[in-house]
């Protein structure tokens, strides 16, 4: 029954292989989207991972700081930093833009870190080229997906830095790479206007007749000073003493900040459950329509080889070969068909896998159950390939 098969597979070996190779393919594709949703949702856990925080602090009533707005002053830290239970905290702001760079723009999760050294929270938790940032303005340190180089030259809004570290696997929830500067550059970049915006903004505050008094003549300056700086930042990152608690900690920030504060679960809801949904719905359905279509293939494909050789099917017949015989002849090739086309696929989603445009994350249990569906498939598809076969009439096959 083996040597049945293989001679069958060896008659017309170059159709068969190029059926697997294409076959293989399709399942290529079927898995890269199953590594896409993968992908999206570890780039929402390694945001958080790499924050190294156990709190969120953010402004009340909001989901930020990745999913909503979120604006707080920036001397909050240091009430919250006093608190009982609390280890570390630090402010971050957080600004997703078009970066400047000489070979063109790129989208990136601006980050704005504190200049307390690595260890912060926010900071990145390790370099794989150069330096962390060491001067408090114009330094920044980016992911490797942003194609930067050591000493290339950025701007971020009006302002020129120079990338003096690379780090990797540091993404937004959407996969775009960070970049992290200094905080008060973030804070100018995201919360200051331009120089137009800011000279109108004076031209009506000195044309205001309750800051452009007479008898004081200080009161436009202060006013016009506190409109060239900004006090906020998005979020603070907290990190508990060990020994506490982080819902504890959190409880107690709400009750004496009256600030929203998110611990690690529930970032990880938001950014999963409501962030990238929509996403993961979209990717998730074309992946049950492609797996559909795949299967639908598969059948054809299988049912249409079969059909091909009607005619041999007939002879063996008619020579008296057992049914069973030529069904498990059916079977055999349908799953060697099946085995080429999960290899090929297989192989081609790990090497296209590393240029996708976004992160593919090819798990081992996703590769098994693919395995284990196609070969049910092709088992399935054989059934119904064999059915045809077997009310096949030998006389009227081989004398038509």
């Amino acid at each position: 029954m083996i040597s049945l098969a293989g001679r069958d597979i060896l008659h017309a070996w170059g159709k068969f292989v190029f059926t697997g190779i294409g076959l293989g393919l399709l399942i290529g594709v079927t898995l890269t989207m199953a590594g896409v949703y993968r992908g999206m949702v570890d780039d929402a856990k390694v945001l958080l991972d790499n924050s190294r925080a156990q709190l969120w602090v953010v402004q009340k009533d909001t989901l930020g700081p990745y999913a909503e707005p979120s604006s707080i002053y920036d001397d909050v830290w240091r009430g919250i930093r006093g608190m009982d239970g609390v280890a570390r905290a630090a402010n971050v702001t957080y600004l997703t833009m078009q970066v400047v760079h000489a070979s063109g723009d790129v989208r990136a999760m601006v980050t704005g870190i504190t200049m307390d050294g690595p260890g912060t929270p926010g900071w990145p938790p390790y370099l794989v080229a150069g330096r962390q940032i060491t001067r408090g303005h114009y330094e920044a340190v980016a992911d490797v997906t942003a194609r930067f180089k050591l000493g290339d030259t950025i701007r971020i809004r009006r302002n020129k830095y120079t990338v003096v570290g690379l780090t990797r696997r540091m993404v937004s929830s959407s996969g775009d790479p960070m970049v992290f500067i200094p905080l008060k550059d973030a804070q100018e970049a995201q919360f200051l206007k331009d120089n137009d915006a800011v000279r109108e903004q004076r031209r009506r505050t000195a044309a205001n007749p309750a800051f452009n008094r007479p008898g004081a003549p200080d009161l436009l300056d202060a006013m016009t000073a506190s409109q060239s700086t900004n006090p906020s930042v998005n979020t603070v990152l907290v990190q508990v003493k060990p020994g506490y608690q982080p819902q504890d900690v959190a409880e107690s920030i709400r009750r004496w900040k009256r600030l929203q504060v998110y611990d690690r679960a529930q970032m990880e809801q938001i950014l999963i459950g409501k962030l990238i949904a929509t996403s993961a719905r979209q990717i998730g359905m074309f992946l049950v329509i492609l797996a559909i279509v795949s299967a639908a293939i598969v059948a054809f494909i299988i049912y249409t080889l079969t059909l091909g050789k009607i005619r041999e099917i007939a002879v063996l017949k008619l020579i008296g070969t057992k049914n069973r015989t030529i069904a498990g002849m059916i079977l055999q090739q349908a799953l060697a068909l099946g085995m080429i086309g999960f290899v090929v696929g297989k192989i081609t989603a790990t090497l296209w896998a590393p240029i996708f445009p976004k992160y593919v994350l090819l798990v081992p249990s996703d590769s098994a159950s693919g395995f284990v569906a196609v070969m049910v498939i092709c088992v399935l598809a054989s059934l119904i390939a064999i059915r045809a076969a077997l009310k096949v009439d030998p006389a009227e096959a081989v004398g038509g």
